[in-house]
């Protein structure tokens, strides 16, 4: 595993992993630190159709599972061959709203030793930026960027600094013909829903990225829109369904197509049986089928938008991958570098757009911490950096609820939450960081919870733990007013007692309401951690 401590004149090696919902992805790539960037080794690909998934329970079809699983394990083998320091892996759309998309990705942990990290659609379009940032120079003008996967499409608005607007549309090409396309050559009704449908689900995103501002480029990523570009390239005249061809280009990176070509190519395709597209150069035996419907999405995007043209850009979300591994080490700078605080930044404004009151929630954040560090430091737990993280994350957000109601406040911070759109995080942080927030009060986590039961038995461990801290940090900050100083927490001489005492700004103050509040909240702390904790003032009470 590469850290940043290892020696200056080592280039690390990392390979990142898309599985989607069409295919597995990996590309490979040199790290260098100076200036920061890398260099692609290596890529590979395998179609596995997870999105085919069992119209009646939603869930992955186990042959589409086992496809998936073989072809991890040979992207593992072929990672390690060429000396990888480590590998990063998402799972997408299938994997998001597929009912056993958990138990598919615990199966990969256990049958290839790989941890594949479930992010959301918003996450996925940040990252999806970051590729295209690697690869693109923006020069500081607003950009759109159009990625056409098998579930989604992601629709991106960005002027290579931090991105204006992240949309992810439940409109892929696997899913839309799954849905839509019930014959071969296409029935001229079939063509009318899917055109309609695919035109209603994107005009309301589209005028909504128009509404952040204006743009000069539409850039598209994808198997899908790099299939298009390559059979506008080599094509010499798709109206005549002639196919006498041009040699096609080096690379489609940079490549640049019409809308009105792309308006003939699915005229062609549109007229074609199955058969007839398997035989189109650059399309794949497998994405023959679903051909028709990607470069419908793509058309109606370019239609609403009022795009001439679009550049492809060959790098996507395995790129951004790599970007996110270099910006968390510190490897990045420039206009990447507002990327190494996405984390906090995309926190602060959840806490801001629900009206939090910014500073009771960093003093809480700050008692939460201090008290993770404490008992870190007397050996009470052994949880990480990361962790300590997500803690704070929850202290900050943890009274964003009372934006619906003061009333089961933490209920509804949970649910905000879990559908706020955090960036940075993956799906299992987002339902960690929910789950802390909501036990910041009343009961403490039960099995009849599901929110809390349906996490593995180690993040049960971790939520149960932390949240305990939690609670003592709003004990701490009951009055809202900034009260205490400083805490501090030390093992009595019998050991099985943890003595916690309160150093408050004024000396007069006694903090009666915090030493209350602090005893009604201890039992959950002192279950958890099977320890006594004794609470005291560093100020004797003043009695007349």
């Amino acid at each position: 595993m590469f850290s940043p401590s290892m020696p200056a004149d080592t280039k690390p090696v990392l390979a990142a992993i898309d599985v989607g919902t069409n295919s597995v992805h990996m590309v490979i790539v040199r790290i260098f630190s100076d200036p920061p960037h890398f260099t692609v080794l290596a890529r590979a690909k395998e179609m596995v159709r997870l999105g085919e998934t069992c119209r009646h329970t939603s869930c992955l079809t186990p042959v589409a599972m086992e496809r998936a699983i073989v072809a991890l394990k040979r992207f593992r083998e072929l990672a390690e061959s060429y000396g990888a320091h480590d590998i990063v892996a998402v799972a997408t759309s299938a994997v998001r709203e597929a009912s056993n998309g958990a138990q598919f990705l615990e199966e990969i942990r256990r049958q290839v030793g790989l941890v594949v990290d479930l992010i959301s659609g918003r996450e996925e379009a940040r990252r999806i930026y970051l590729g295209a940032l690697s690869a693109l120079p923006f020069e500081g003008q607003p950009h759109v960027i159009v990625d056409i996967g098998g579930g989604s499409t992601e629709l991106i608005l960005g002027d290579g600094e931090e991105p204006s607007f992240l949309s992810s549309v439940k409109l892929g090409a696997v899913r839309l013909t799954q849905d839509f396309i019930q014959s071969d050559p296409i029935s001229k009704s079939d063509y009318i829903r899917l055109e309609h449908y695919i035109r209603l689900r994107l005009e309301p995103v589209i005028a909504e990225l128009q509404a952040h501002g204006s743009w000069v480029r539409l850039v598209g990523t994808s198997g899908t829109i790099e299939s298009l570009a390559l059979l506008d390239a080599v094509l010499s005249n798709p109206t005549t369904g002639s196919m006498k061809r041009s040699a096609p280009p080096a690379t489609l990176h940079g490549y640049t197509f019409s809308r009105e070509r792309l308006c003939e190519i699915v005229q062609q395709l549109q007229g074609m049986s199955m058969a007839q597209r398997r035989k189109l150069p650059g399309i794949p035996e497998r994405r023959a089928d679903v051909i028709l419907a990607g470069s419908l999405i793509l058309l109606e995007t370019m239609n609403l938008l009022g795009a001439s043209q679009l550049t492809v850009c060959e790098r996507a979300l395995r790129e951004g991958l790599v970007v996110d591994w270099m910006a968390e080490r510190g490897l990045i700078a420039s206009y990447l570098r507002y990327q190494s605080s996405i984390r906090e930044r995309s926190v602060q404004a959840m806490a801001q757009q629900y009206h939090s009151d910014w500073e009771h929630v960093s003093q809480v954040a700050r008692f939460a911490l201090s008290l993770f560090d404490q008992t870190q430091r007397l050996d009470l737990h052994s949880w990480t950096e990361a962790d300590r993280h997500l803690l704070w994350a929850a202290a900050v957000l943890h009274t964003v609820g009372h934006f619906v109601n003061h009333a089961a406040h933490h209920k509804h911070t949970y649910y905000l939450i879990r559908n706020g759109g955090l960036l940075g995080y993956t799906e299992e942080e987002v339902e960690v960081l929910a789950n802390l927030a909501r036990y910041h009060r009343n009961s403490p986590p039960k099995r009849r919870h599901e929110n809390w039961a349906n996490l593995p038995k180690d993040l049960r461990l971790l939520v149960s733990q932390l949240s305990s801290l939690l609670r003592l940090a709003t004990a701490l900050e009951c009055r809202r007013k900034q009260a205490i100083q400083m805490i501090s927490l030390e093992r009595s001489p019998d050991s099985r007692t943890l003595v916690l005492q309160l150093k408050p700004v004024r000396p007069e103050d006694d903090c009666a309401l915090e030493l209350w509040n602090l005893e009604d909240e201890k039992q959950i702390f002192e279950a958890e951690f099977n320890l006594n904790l004794h609470i005291t003032c560093a100020v004797p009470v003043t009695r007349y």
